[in-house]
C-alpha cells in the first residue's frame, strides 16, 4: 500500500438492530405489575370473588331489589369508611367513629324533641358537635403528641358514657322519642332517607352519596394540594413539615372530616327509623378501619386510596346480606369477616411484592 493512498471516508451504519439494552432505573415494568401496584387493584379482585361466591350460592341474590340491599348496606359503611381511609393514609386512626355517629343522631334528636323546635336545628347543632368531637380528637393528637389510638381511645370511652348517661338522663329510657310528626322531619328524611325508584326497585339515596363523596375523596387525594399534604404526613410527618406542609392543620381537618361522616350517618339513622337507640355504634368503629385496610390503606399511613374502601365496604355488605340471602346462621357473619380481612391484608401483601419484584 502506497503513503500516497487516500484512506477511505468513514460511513455512518445504523446501529444493528437487537433489543436495547436498558438498567434497572429506565427499565420499564410490564403493564400488570403496575396495576397490580394500584392499593385498589387487589381488593376489587376479592370483592368480583366474593360477589361471584354469593350470585352462586344465594340465586335470590340475583334479584334487582337484592342487589339494591347489599349496596344500601354497603353505603352506610362506606360513607364511614372515606373519611376514615383519608385519616389512615394521613396516619392516624380513629377508635371513636362508631360511637360519634350514635352521638350525633342523639344530639339531633333529643334537641329537637325536648326544646320541640324545628329538627334542623337539632341537625345543625349536631353538624356543630360532631366537627367540635373531631377537632379535639385531632388537635389532642397534634399538641400532646400521644398516639391517636389512645387519644380516640378515650373519646371512645367518654362518648359511650355520655350517650347512656345523658339519654337515660334526659328521655328516661335507653332510646330517644320519635320525632316523626315534629316540623322539618319530611324535608330532612327526603334528603338523609328518601329512596329513589329506578326500574321499580327502590334505591336508598344514601347509595348516591356514597359513590359522590368517594369520586369528591378521589379528586381530593388526586388533584389537590391539599390531598398531597395527606400523603406527606402519612408518609413522614417531620419530612413534611420541613418542606412547608401543614402537618397540625392538616390532621386536625382530616380528624374533622371523620366528624363529618359521623354526622352524615347519624342523621340517616335518626330519619331512617325515627329513634335511636343510645347503646349502639360500638364495634363500627372496627368496621370501618377495616373496610379501609381491604381497600389498601396501609396501617402505617402514606399509602392508600378513596376507591379502595368503596369495594372493601362492599365486601362487608355483601357478606352480610349475602349470609342472609343464602339462609346461612348469621352468627357466622364476624367470622367472615374475620377470615376476609385476615385474607385481603395477605393479597395485598403479596400483590404489593409481587408489583414491586424486578
Amino acid at each position: 500500500m502506497s503513503m500516497t493512498q487516500q484512506a477511505e471516508p468513514a460511513v455512518n451504519r445504523p446501529p444493528a438492530s437487537g433489543p436495547k439494552e436498558t438498567d434497572g432505573r429506565t427499565a420499564r415494568r410490564p403493564l400488570a405489575l403496575r396495576l397490580l401496584a394500584r392499593p385498589e387493584v387487589g381488593v376489587f379482585l376479592g370483592a368480583v370473588a366474593v360477589l361471584i361466591f354469593f350470585l352462586i350460592a344465594a340465586p335470590s341474590l340475583r334479584q334487582g331489589s337484592s342487589i339494591a340491599t347489599v349496596l344500601y348496606q354497603s353505603s352506610t359503611i362506606g360513607i364511614m369508611a372515606l373519611p376514615v381511609a383519608l385519616l389512615m393514609i394521613g396516619g392516624e386512626f380513629d377508635l371513636s367513629s362508631g360511637v360519634a355517629v350514635i352521638t350525633s343522631a342523639l344530639t339531633a334528636s333529643m334537641l329537637s324533641y325536648q326544646l320541640t323546635v324545628n329538627v334542623w336545628t337539632g341537625v345543625i347543632v349536631a353538624l356543630v358537635a360532631s366537627l367540635a368531637v373531631g377537632a379535639f380528637n385531632g388537635w389532642m393528637v397534634v399538641k400532646t403528641g400521644l398516639p391517636s389510638f389512645l387519644v380516640t381511645l378515650g373519646t371512645f370511652l367518654i362518648l359511650q358514657g355520655v350517650n347512656l348517661a345523658v339519654t337515660k338522663w334526659v328521655t328516661g329510657n335507653v332510646a330517644t322519642d320519635d320525632i316523626s310528626t315534629m316540623d322539618g322531619f319530611d324535608q330532612a328524611r327526603k334528603i338523609f332517607a328518601s329512596s329513589v325508584d329506578i326500574g321499580g326497585v327502590q334505591v336508598k339515596i344514601t347509595i348516591f352519596y356514597w359513590l359522590a363523596f368517594a369520586a369528591l375523596a378521589t379528586w381530593v387525594l388526586l388533584r389537590t394540594k391539599y390531598g398531597n399534604w395527606i400523603f406527606a404526613v402519612g408518609g413522614n410527618k417531620e419530612s413534611a413539615r420541613a418542606v412547608g406542609v401543614p402537618v397540625n392543620f392538616t390532621k386536625i381537618t382530616l380528624f374533622m372530616t371523620v366528624g363529618f361522616g359521623a354526622w352524615f350517618v347519624g342523621m340517616h339513622n335518626l330519619f331512617s327509623f325515627n329513634t335511636v337507640q343510645s347503646g349502639e355504634g360500638v364495634g363500627q368503629e372496627l368496621i370501618y378501619i377495616a373496610a379501609a385496610v381491604i381497600g389498601g390503606c396501609l396501617l402505617t399511613g402514606g399509602a392508600g386510596s378513596a376507591i379502595g374502601p368503596v369495594f372493601g365496604a362492599f365486601m362487608f355488605g355483601m357478606v352480610n346480606q349475602g349470609i342472609v340471602f343464602a339462609g346461612w346462621n348469621p352468627d357466622w357473619f364476624k367470622a367472615f369477616l374475620g377470615v376476609m380481612l385476615l385474607g385481603a391484608v395477605l393479597i395485598n401483601l403479596w400483590v404489593q411484592r409481587t408489583a414491586t419484584r424486578r
